[in-house]
């Protein structure tokens, strides 16, 4: 089983920063959705805040988003962010603890299309993890909705400025 962490997502709320202009992207073709995927890189999600509703064909999830743009002015911070799938026939999930309090580091987000207009959407993870969705169509949406707070431990990755790194 892969190491995941059991942590929390979200500080108290003694952290919160003021909130900015909320974020919100919709994905209707594959460019639409590496846009999305990008703005998602690094995003933690806990295992718990996934859902299927099959009768509605949706799948959901709320994340905490690592902010790029405040990253290159130099700050650290996440944002509470919703994110859903509509027109979802199935889901499958692999490679990670289902444990609800485990907590997922979303890498990418990719499409494969099959007979047109479906195809498979493919979150993944770290540590090899993934969530699977066969859809109809591909039709997704990002909206910030929840505060925005500094985060202490930002993604080790070459687009983060050393200030927003703390060091």
């Amino acid at each position: 089983m892969p190491n995941t962490a059991t942590t929390e997502a979200m500080p108290d709320a003694r952290t919160f920063l003021p909130d900015a202009e909320p974020l919100r992207v919709a994905a209707l073709d594959p460019e639409g959705l590496a846009i999305l995927s990008a703005h998602l890189q690094d995003a933690d999600v806990r295992v718990g805040d996934m859902a299927y509703l099959p009768e509605a064909r949706r799948f959901a999830l709320a994340v905490a988003r690592f902010d790029w743009y405040a990253a290159v002015r130099g700050n650290c911070e996440r944002c509470g962010t919703g994110l859903h799938f509509e027109r979802v026939l199935r889901v499958r999930r692999a490679g990670f603890d289902q444990n609800p309090d485990t907590v997922l580091t979303l890498l990418a987000i990719s499409f494969m299309p099959t007979e047109a207009p479906g195809g498979t959407v493919m979150l993944h993870f770290s540590d090899d993890g993934a969530v699977r969705l066969d859809v109809e169509c591909l039709e997704a949406a990002l909206s910030d909705i929840g505060p925005r707070w500094r985060c202490d431990d930002p993604p080790d990755r070459d687009g983060v400025p050393r200030k927003a790194q703390g060091e």
